[in-house]
């Protein structure tokens, strides 16, 4: 038999939402349990300056930034531990949460906070350049790159929208797409292929980075596998991923609605699923802002969401 302990509040993940729901449930009273997941810290621990989160003006290193968030929900008695919801149990309350494959969480409300993953190209040398000219976040880093030559991988509307928000920022954006047409919406298509500053590389594969103390440039094949394949290196200073996120949501999936994706489906404008008393917050319900202000937020209204649903039930 498993150990099992019952709970009040469990918070699953350990970002901005995660760290912003334990805060607001800890002075509520709630006693949250916060398993941190794979990630500690979140996304935000892989890079490196946040310049755009409010209340820093000189900006802030994004450990350190998770660091305060940590200290803030533990001095409001948040319960915080190192584990992996590995297993879940939605079915009827309470709600039954597997941690390592080893440990059962038995919870009368549930925020699921477990974030997004970029997609990568698998590439050895993105990890060797992580934080170091490699991104995968446009409105995150693309201010360091002002007046400086990019590119952006991908053939999508989100892939295009950050060739054009860089294009704002960059002297030069190379979008490199392993297609011979851009898979982008008729008006994204027009926008990047009518801008002067971006030119689209049309059936390329990045397959290296190459530079001293940073990304200097990378490895291009034009035409793959053809007969008339070209291989050339091409000067960067930053290589932006843009072939889509995978949501942590695969052991809730059965339980709360997704979008094709991933995304867990919420009611408009609230953190709720359609599992009462289970709220989603931050990037693994956001397909559309991933920033670590819009996940505090969400991961705000989802503690005081749990804090009004378990004053209703009489719990607390």
């Amino acid at each position: 038999m498993m150990e099992t302990e019952k709970v009040k509040c469990l918070i699953i993940g350990s970002g901005p939402a995660g760290y912003t729901a334990a805060i607001y449930a800890g002075r509520a009273n709630l006693s949250p349990v916060l398993y941190a997941g794979l990630q500690p810290g979140g996304q935000l621990t892989t890079t490196t300056d946040v310049e755009n989160f409010p209340g820093y003006p000189a900006g802030i290193g994004g450990p350190e930034l998770m660091e305060d968030l940590r200290k803030q929900a533990e001095r409001f008695g948040a319960d915080l531990r190192y584990g992996i919801a590995t297993a879940a149990d939605l079915s009827k309350a309470p709600y039954k949460i597997t941690i390592d494959e080893e440990k059962v969480i038995e919870t009368e409300t549930l925020i699921i906070a477990t974030g997004a993953a970029a997609k990568y190209l698998g590439l050895d040398d993105e990890k060797k350049y992580a934080g170091m000219g490699v991104s995968a976040c446009a409105t995150c880093d693309g201010f360091f790159y002002r007046k400086k030559t990019v590119a952006v991988v991908g053939g999508g509307d989100t892939a295009c929208e950050e060739a054009v928000y860089l294009a704002g920022l960059a002297s030069k954006v190379y979008l490199i797409v392993r297609k011979p047409f851009l898979r982008a919406s008729k008006i994204m298509q027009e926008r990047v292929m009518n801008h002067d500053k971006i030119e689209v590389l049309f059936e390329h594969n990045a397959v290296g980075l190459f530079g001293e103390n940073g990304v200097e440039g990378v490895h291009l094949v034009k035409r793959m596998g053809e007969p008339d394949e070209e291989r050339y290196d091409l000067a960067i200073d930053g290589f932006f991923l843009a072939i889509g996120h995978k949501p942590n949501s695969d052991i809730f999936k059965p339980y709360v609605d997704t979008d094709e994706v991933g995304y867990i489906i919420t009611e408009p404008d609230t953190p709720r699923t359609k599992v009462p008393g289970v709220f989603a917050a931050g990037d693994v319900a956001d397909p559309h802002y991933r920033q670590a202000i819009t996940a505090a937020g969400s991961g705000c209204k989802a503690a005081i969401e749990a804090e009004r649903y378990l004053s209703a039930k009489g719990i607390i």
